[in-house]
Protein backbone atom coordinates (compact mmCIF):
# COMPACT_ATOMS: atom_id res chain seq x y z
CA UNK A 1 0.00 0.00 0.00
CA UNK A 2 2.85 2.08 0.48
CA UNK A 3 4.70 1.77 -2.34
CA UNK A 4 1.34 2.53 -4.38
CA UNK A 5 0.89 5.61 -2.34
CA UNK A 6 4.35 6.58 -3.14
CA UNK A 7 3.85 5.96 -7.14
CA UNK A 8 0.32 8.00 -7.14
CA UNK A 9 2.55 10.68 -5.27
CA UNK A 10 4.87 10.64 -8.15
CA UNK A 11 2.74 10.54 -10.89
CA UNK A 12 0.60 13.41 -9.49
CA UNK A 13 3.99 15.63 -9.39
CA UNK A 14 5.10 14.52 -12.75
CA UNK A 15 1.35 15.74 -14.13
CA UNK A 16 1.70 18.86 -12.80
CA UNK A 17 5.32 19.77 -13.78
CA UNK A 18 3.86 19.05 -17.17
CA UNK A 19 0.96 21.81 -16.96
CA UNK A 20 3.90 24.16 -15.32
CA UNK A 21 6.04 24.26 -18.10
CA UNK A 22 3.17 23.91 -20.86
CA UNK A 23 1.99 26.87 -19.25
CA UNK A 24 5.52 28.44 -19.14
CA UNK A 25 5.93 28.27 -22.76
CA UNK A 26 2.79 29.53 -23.59
CA UNK A 27 3.44 32.85 -21.74
CA UNK A 28 6.52 33.01 -23.70
CA UNK A 29 7.33 36.71 -24.73
CA UNK A 30 6.79 37.00 -28.90
CA UNK A 31 10.63 36.44 -30.18
CA UNK A 32 11.67 40.17 -31.20
CA UNK A 33 11.82 39.86 -34.95
CA UNK A 34 14.98 41.06 -36.81
CA UNK A 35 15.62 44.54 -38.44
CA UNK A 36 17.24 45.58 -41.60
CA UNK A 37 19.47 48.10 -40.94
CA UNK A 38 19.22 50.88 -43.34
CA UNK A 39 21.31 53.42 -44.15
CA UNK A 40 19.90 56.76 -44.24
CA UNK A 41 19.96 59.01 -47.31
CA UNK A 42 22.99 60.55 -47.87
CA UNK A 43 21.30 63.71 -48.86
CA UNK A 44 17.57 63.63 -47.68
CA UNK A 45 15.11 65.43 -50.33
CA UNK A 46 13.26 68.15 -48.92
CA UNK A 47 9.50 68.78 -49.84
CA UNK A 48 7.55 72.13 -49.50
CA UNK A 49 4.04 70.45 -47.84
CA UNK A 50 0.97 71.91 -48.81
CA UNK A 51 0.16 74.83 -46.46
CA UNK A 52 -2.32 74.11 -43.46
CA UNK A 53 -5.18 74.90 -43.07
CA UNK A 54 -6.90 77.17 -40.24
CA UNK A 55 -10.62 76.58 -40.40
CA UNK A 56 -11.91 73.10 -40.59
CA UNK A 57 -15.53 71.90 -40.81
CA UNK A 58 -16.23 70.64 -37.49
CA UNK A 59 -16.21 72.57 -33.67
CA UNK A 60 -13.81 71.67 -31.15
CA UNK A 61 -16.30 70.39 -29.44
CA UNK A 62 -18.36 68.04 -32.41
CA UNK A 63 -14.36 66.80 -32.89
CA UNK A 64 -13.51 65.97 -28.98
CA UNK A 65 -17.21 63.89 -29.25
CA UNK A 66 -16.35 62.13 -32.21
CA UNK A 67 -12.69 61.12 -31.27
CA UNK A 68 -12.55 57.00 -30.77
CA UNK A 69 -9.50 54.66 -30.93
CA UNK A 70 -10.07 53.60 -35.02
CA UNK A 71 -8.18 50.37 -35.63
CA UNK A 72 -9.90 49.14 -38.80
CA UNK A 73 -8.77 51.02 -42.36
CA UNK A 74 -10.23 50.75 -45.89
CA UNK A 75 -6.93 50.75 -48.26
CA UNK A 76 -7.40 54.12 -49.80
CA UNK A 77 -4.19 56.27 -48.80
CA UNK A 78 -4.10 59.50 -47.15
CA UNK A 79 -2.94 62.75 -49.53
CA UNK A 80 -0.10 64.43 -49.08
CA UNK A 81 -2.67 67.66 -47.96
CA UNK A 82 -3.77 64.87 -45.34
CA UNK A 83 0.00 64.21 -44.57
CA UNK A 84 0.73 68.01 -43.75
CA UNK A 85 -2.28 68.83 -42.13
CA UNK A 86 -1.57 65.95 -39.52
CA UNK A 87 2.04 66.94 -39.08
CA UNK A 88 1.18 70.48 -38.63
CA UNK A 89 -1.31 69.68 -36.14
CA UNK A 90 1.19 67.52 -34.07
CA UNK A 91 4.34 69.90 -34.38
CA UNK A 92 3.28 73.30 -36.35
CA UNK A 93 4.41 76.86 -35.87
CA UNK A 94 1.98 78.93 -34.90
CA UNK A 95 4.39 81.87 -33.16
CA UNK A 96 6.80 83.83 -35.42
CA UNK A 97 9.19 83.29 -32.49
CA UNK A 98 8.44 79.43 -33.21
CA UNK A 99 6.04 78.68 -30.95
CA UNK A 100 4.20 75.53 -31.62
CA UNK A 101 0.81 73.99 -31.31
CA UNK A 102 1.96 71.13 -28.29
CA UNK A 103 3.41 72.94 -25.61
CA UNK A 104 6.82 72.11 -24.72
CA UNK A 105 8.45 73.07 -21.44
CA UNK A 106 11.05 76.15 -21.64
CA UNK A 107 10.14 76.13 -25.53
CA UNK A 108 13.14 73.26 -25.76
CA UNK A 109 10.69 71.09 -28.43
CA UNK A 110 12.49 67.93 -27.86
CA UNK A 111 10.10 66.00 -30.16
CA UNK A 112 10.57 64.88 -33.79
CA UNK A 113 7.77 63.01 -36.13
CA UNK A 114 7.93 60.70 -38.95
CA UNK A 115 5.05 59.55 -41.24
CA UNK A 116 5.89 55.88 -42.63
CA UNK A 117 3.80 55.72 -46.07
CA UNK A 118 4.22 53.14 -49.15
CA UNK A 119 6.43 55.68 -50.76
CA UNK A 120 9.05 56.14 -48.31
CA UNK A 121 9.21 58.08 -44.94
CA UNK A 122 8.72 61.91 -44.25
CA UNK A 123 10.51 63.39 -41.10
CA UNK A 124 8.43 66.97 -40.63
CA UNK A 125 10.50 69.72 -40.63
CA UNK A 126 8.09 72.71 -38.72
CA UNK A 127 10.46 75.84 -39.61
CA UNK A 128 8.79 76.63 -43.26
CA UNK A 129 6.45 73.24 -42.46
CA UNK A 130 8.47 71.26 -44.55
CA UNK A 131 9.40 67.62 -44.87
CA UNK A 132 12.21 65.42 -45.82
CA UNK A 133 12.19 62.20 -47.33
CA UNK A 134 14.88 60.25 -44.68
CA UNK A 135 13.73 56.68 -46.58
CA UNK A 136 12.91 55.86 -49.60
CA UNK A 137 10.87 52.36 -48.87
CA UNK A 138 8.02 51.27 -47.23
CA UNK A 139 9.03 49.87 -43.56
CA UNK A 140 5.22 49.92 -42.31
CA UNK A 141 5.39 45.76 -42.85
CA UNK A 142 8.23 46.04 -40.20
CA UNK A 143 6.65 48.54 -37.87
CA UNK A 144 4.00 45.77 -38.08
CA UNK A 145 6.07 43.43 -36.57
CA UNK A 146 7.96 45.36 -33.96
CA UNK A 147 5.06 46.64 -32.67
CA UNK A 148 3.52 43.30 -31.46
CA UNK A 149 1.51 42.76 -34.77
CA UNK A 150 -0.67 44.83 -34.10
CA UNK A 151 -3.48 44.47 -37.12
CA UNK A 152 -4.31 48.65 -36.72
CA UNK A 153 -0.19 48.85 -37.91
CA UNK A 154 -0.84 46.45 -41.16
CA UNK A 155 -3.69 48.08 -42.33
CA UNK A 156 -3.05 51.62 -42.12
CA UNK A 157 -2.01 53.76 -44.86
CA UNK A 158 0.45 55.93 -42.62
CA UNK A 159 1.73 55.33 -39.71
CA UNK A 160 3.10 58.43 -37.85
CA UNK A 161 6.15 58.14 -35.54
CA UNK A 162 6.66 60.25 -32.52
CA UNK A 163 10.45 60.30 -31.17
CA UNK A 164 12.23 62.01 -28.61
CA UNK A 165 15.32 63.71 -27.99
CA UNK A 166 15.27 63.89 -23.97
CA UNK A 167 19.09 65.91 -23.81
CA UNK A 168 17.43 68.84 -25.66
CA UNK A 169 15.79 69.45 -22.10
CA UNK A 170 17.54 67.89 -19.90
CA UNK A 171 20.20 70.85 -20.27
CA UNK A 172 17.73 72.76 -18.55
CA UNK A 173 15.55 70.49 -16.33
CA UNK A 174 17.38 67.79 -15.12
CA UNK A 175 16.17 64.60 -13.84
CA UNK A 176 12.50 66.21 -14.79
CA UNK A 177 13.21 65.78 -18.08
CA UNK A 178 11.17 62.83 -19.20
CA UNK A 179 8.42 63.71 -17.39
CA UNK A 180 8.41 66.84 -19.57
CA UNK A 181 9.17 65.20 -22.50
CA UNK A 182 6.23 62.32 -21.90
CA UNK A 183 4.05 64.95 -21.16
CA UNK A 184 4.77 67.20 -24.23
CA UNK A 185 4.33 64.02 -26.39
CA UNK A 186 0.82 63.34 -25.61
CA UNK A 187 0.20 67.07 -25.89
CA UNK A 188 0.98 66.09 -29.66
CA UNK A 189 -0.22 62.74 -30.31
CA UNK A 190 -3.52 64.34 -29.53
CA UNK A 191 -3.65 66.87 -31.54
CA UNK A 192 -3.09 64.35 -34.22
CA UNK A 193 -5.97 62.22 -33.26
CA UNK A 194 -7.97 65.05 -33.30
CA UNK A 195 -6.88 66.41 -36.11
CA UNK A 196 -7.52 63.18 -37.50
CA UNK A 197 -10.84 63.36 -36.76
CA UNK A 198 -11.55 66.71 -37.92
CA UNK A 199 -10.05 65.53 -41.82
CA UNK A 200 -12.74 62.15 -41.29
CA UNK A 201 -9.73 59.78 -40.96
CA UNK A 202 -9.21 57.39 -38.02
CA UNK A 203 -6.11 56.59 -35.81
CA UNK A 204 -5.01 55.35 -32.52
CA UNK A 205 -2.04 55.57 -30.12
CA UNK A 206 0.08 52.44 -29.95
CA UNK A 207 2.87 52.52 -26.77
CA UNK A 208 3.59 48.65 -26.89
CA UNK A 209 6.47 48.12 -29.29
CA UNK A 210 10.49 47.36 -29.21
CA UNK A 211 12.06 50.62 -28.96
CA UNK A 212 15.24 49.80 -30.65
CA UNK A 213 14.04 47.78 -33.33
CA UNK A 214 11.65 50.53 -34.42
CA UNK A 215 14.81 53.02 -33.95
CA UNK A 216 16.08 50.74 -36.03
CA UNK A 217 13.74 50.61 -39.05
CA UNK A 218 13.44 54.30 -38.95
CA UNK A 219 17.35 54.55 -38.97
CA UNK A 220 17.16 56.83 -36.04
CA UNK A 221 20.47 57.08 -33.69
CA UNK A 222 20.07 56.21 -30.44
CA UNK A 223 19.71 59.00 -28.60
CA UNK A 224 16.63 59.44 -30.38
CA UNK A 225 13.83 57.71 -28.74
CA UNK A 226 10.09 56.26 -30.01
CA UNK A 227 7.48 56.84 -27.40
CA UNK A 228 4.17 56.15 -30.12
CA UNK A 229 3.35 54.63 -33.38
CA UNK A 230 -0.05 55.84 -34.64
CA UNK A 231 -1.58 54.64 -37.43
CA UNK A 232 -3.84 56.27 -39.51
CA UNK A 233 -6.35 55.89 -42.20
CA UNK A 234 -10.15 56.03 -43.78
CA UNK A 235 -11.93 53.87 -41.07
CA UNK A 236 -13.71 50.91 -42.29
CA UNK A 237 -15.83 50.77 -39.83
Amino acid sequence: METLARIRQWFAAGILLIALLAGCQANEPTPRPTITIRVALAEAKEIRLPAPRMKGPLSLEETLSRRRSIRAYTEKPLSLEDIAQLFWAAQGVTRSWGGRTAPSAGALYPLEIYAATAEGVYHYLPAGHRAEVTLQEDIREELWAVGLRQEALRQAPVIFVITAIYQRTAGKYGARAERYVKIEAGHAAQNLLLQAVALDLGAVVIGAFYDEEVAAALRRPAEEEPLYLIPVGHPAE
